[in-house]
C-alpha cells in the first residue's frame, strides 16, 4: 500500500496542525470574524504574538510606522497576511525532525521560506493574486517531511538516486514510494481543512502532470519560486535561474531588468525575513555577490557570460573531485587485483604477467634472467602445532624478510599456499645460486614470535635460468624447470637448493644439488 493510501486509511498517524494553528484556521474560516477575533487568538500565545509583531515591523512589509498591537497589524496588513505570518511561524516551529544522513530540517525550512518570499515577490511582479500564496509556497514541499519521517531510510535512497541520476524528484519518489510528495502534501493539508486554493496547487507544483486551468498561474508561480529558492539554497546551479526565467517569459511575458531585479530581491528580502523566523541563512547571498565572487559584472543574466563563468567553475570543481575519487578507486582496484591479500606481495596472476614481460625484454636485449621458486618446509606441521594464525604469521614474516634483501628490480610473488617465486632480471645461473643461498640463510635466521613461542622456519628452493639463445625455452618450460628443481629439494631432505640448466634440445640436461 502506498504512503498516500496508508495516510488515507489511517495506518499512519497524519501529522496534525498545532492547537494554535487550528484556532487561527477556525477563526478565519467563519464569514463573520473580525480583526479583534483573529487578534485575540494570536494574542493567546504570547510567544507567537511577539513574533508576529516582530515580522510586521520588519523591512519585509515596509510599514511607515511601528505597529504595537496585533489588532493594529491586522488592520494595516490585512487578515490574510497576518494569518499567513502566524501560521508560518507555528508550522516552522512545530514541524521539525532530527537530521537523518543528508536530510536536515533547518535546510528544508530555509528552502521553504525562500520559496514563500520568491512566490510573493513574483506574484507582485506579474500582477497575479497572492492572497494565500505565501503559505502555499511555504508548504509546497511539506509532503517531503511526511515521507521522510515515515520511511527515512527509503527517503534517503530518494536523495541518493536523485544525486546520481539527476531525474526529477517526483519521478524517483514514485519509483520508491508509488506516490510523490506533491500528493502527500496536498492530502495532508486537505485533512487540515485548509482551503482548496492552498492544497490543490501543491498537488501540481512540479508541473509534471496536466494542471487544471484554474491553478495554472499559481503552479507557475510556485515553480518559479522553487527554482529561485533551489538556486540560492543549493549548489547555485544556474540552470535553476534559466528555468525560472523561461517560465516568467513564456507564462507572463516578463524578462529583462525586471527579472534581474526580482532575482536579486529574492535573496535580499529572504535574508531580512530569516532573522524574524530565527533561521540561520547558511550560504545564501544575493546574486550580485555570487557574480562578483566569479569576477564578473552583473548584466544580461540569460545565457550570459557571467553565468557561464559560474557554471564552468562548478564543473571544474566537480571534475577535479571526481578525478581524485576515480584515481583513488583505480589505485585501490589495481592493488586488490595484483596483490596477495595476506602477504601484500604480488599474486599468481601478476607473476604470470611479469614473466611474459621479462621474456619479451630478455629476447629484445639478449639478457639472461633467472627464476627462483621456493616453499616453506613443514608449514602443515606449524599449522598443526601452533594454529593457522601462526602459520599465516610465518608466511608474512618470511615475505617481509625476503622483501628487504632482494633488489628493487626483482619481482616477488606468491604463487599459491606456501609457494613463492622471485624473477631476477639480468641474473645468470651462477649469480642466482648466490642469491638463493642468501635467501635460504635469511629465512633460517628468522625468530618468528607467535604468542609465547619462537618459531623457526626453513625453505626448499628450486632455481632455473632463461637465455634467449636457447630456442626451446619458453615461459612454461622455465617455470616447470624451477618447479622440478624445487621438488628435488623437497624429496632430498628439504632445506636445500636445486637447479636445472637448459640446453638447446629438451631444456633439461643437468641437475645439481647444493647441500645446506
Amino acid at each position: 500500500m502506498s504512503p498516500v493510501n496508508e495516510l488515507l486509511s489511517g495506518k499512519i498517524r497524519l501529522p496534525t496542525p498545532p492547537a494554535i494553528a487550528i484556532k487561527i484556521l477556525d477563526t478565519v474560516r467563519g464569514d463573520s470574524f473580525t480583526f479583534e477575533d483573529l487578534a485575540r487568538v494570536i494574542e493567546s500565545d504570547p510567544a507567537l504574538a511577539a513574533r508576529v509583531l516582530k515580522a510586521a515591523n520588519s523591512p519585509y512589509y515596509h510599514l511607515s510606522s511601528t505597529v504595537t498591537s496585533i489588532e493594529k497589524s491586522v488592520a494595516i496588513l490585512g487578515t490574510h497576511t497576518v494569518k499567513n505570518i502566524a501560521l508560518s511561524f507555528v508550522i516552522c516551529s512545530e514541524f521539525q525532525c532530527d537530521p537523518y544522513e543528508t536530510f536536515d530540517a533547518t535546510i528544508f525550512w530555509r528552502h521553504a521560506l525562500s520559496s514563500a518570499v520568491a512566490a510573493e515577490l513574483t506574484a507582485t511582479l506579474v500582477h497575479a493574486p497572492s492572497k494565500d500564496l505565501f503559505i502555499t509556497a511555504l508548504m509546497q514541499d511539506i509532503g517531503i517531511l511526511v515521507m521522510q519521517g515515515y520511511r527515512p531510510r527509503d527517503y534517503q535512497l530518494v536523495f541518493n538516486c536523485r544525486k546520481e541520476s539527476h531525474r526529477p524528484l517526483p519521478e524517483i519518489e514514485r519509483m520508491i514510494f508509488a506516490c510523490d510528495h506533491q500528493e502527500v502534501g496536498s492530502e495532508l493539508l486537505r485533512s487540515w481543512l485548509l482551503p482548496e486554493e492552498i492544497y490543490e496547487p501543491i498537488r501540481y507544483h512540479h508541473q509534471d502532470a496536466v494542471v487544471p486551468p484554474k491553478y495554472r498561474i499559481t503552479t507557475a508561480l510556485l515553480s518559479i519560486a522553487r527554482n529561485l529558492s533551489s538556486f540560492y539554497n543549493g549548489s547555485e546551479d544556474v540552470d535553476k535561474i534559466r528555468q525560472a526565467k523561461h517560465i516568467l517569459d513564456t507564462e507572463f511575458g516578463i524578462k529583462g531588468s525586471d527579472v534581474d531585479t526580482l532575482i536579486e530581491s529574492v535573496a535580499t528580502t529572504t535574508l531580512e525575513l530569516f532573522s524574524v523566523f530565527e533561521i540561520a541563512p547558511g550560504a545564501l547571498r544575493p546574486f550580485s555577490n555570487i557574480l562578483q565572487e566569479a569576477n564578473s559584472e552583473l548584466s544580461e543574466l540569460y545565457d550570459s557570460y557571467e553565468l557561464q563563468i559560474i557554471e564552468l567553475k562548478q564543473a571544474k570543481k566537480m571534475l577535479e573531485k571526481q578525478t581524485k575519487e576515480l584515481n583513488r578507486a583505480n589505485t585501490r582496484l589495481r592493488e586488490i587485483a595484483s596483490k596477495d591479500g595476506l602477504t601484500e606481495i604480488l599474486n599468481y596472476r601478476s607473476f604470470q604477467e611479469a614473466m611474459d614481460r621479462e621474456i619479451i625484454r630478455s629476447k629484445r636485449y639478449g639478457k639472461e634472467f633467472s627464476l627462483i621458486s621456493f616453499d616453506v618446509d613443514n608449514l602443515k606441521a606449524i599449522n598443526t602445532d601452533y594454529g593457522h594464525p601462526a602459520g599465516d604469521l610465518v608466511l608474512v614474516e618470511i615475505c617481509r624478510a625476503v622483501g628487504k634483501i632482494i633488489r628493487a628490480s626483482d619481482i616477488f610473488a606468491r604463487c599459491g599456499g606456501d609457494e613463492f617465486s622471485i624473477i631476477m632480471p639480468e641474473t645468470d645461473a651462477d649469480r642466482v645460486l648466490i642469491a638463493a643461498a642468501h635467501l635460504k640463510s635469511c629465512v633460517e635466521s628468522l625468530d618468528i614470535q607467535a604468542d609465547d613461542e619462537i618459531i623457526k622456519a626453513q625453505i626448499s628452493i628450486g632455481v632455473s635460468s632463461y637465455h634467449p639463445a636457447v630456442q626451446t625455452m619458453d615461459k612454461k618450460r622455465l617455470i616447470l624447470m624451477a618447479d622440478k628443481a624445487l621438488l628435488r629439494s623437497k624429496n632430498s631432505g628439504k632445506n636445500q637448493i636445486s637447479v636445472f640448466y637448459p640446453d638447446g634440445n629438451d631444456g633439461i640436461t643437468k641437475s645439481e644439488e647444493i647441500p645446506p
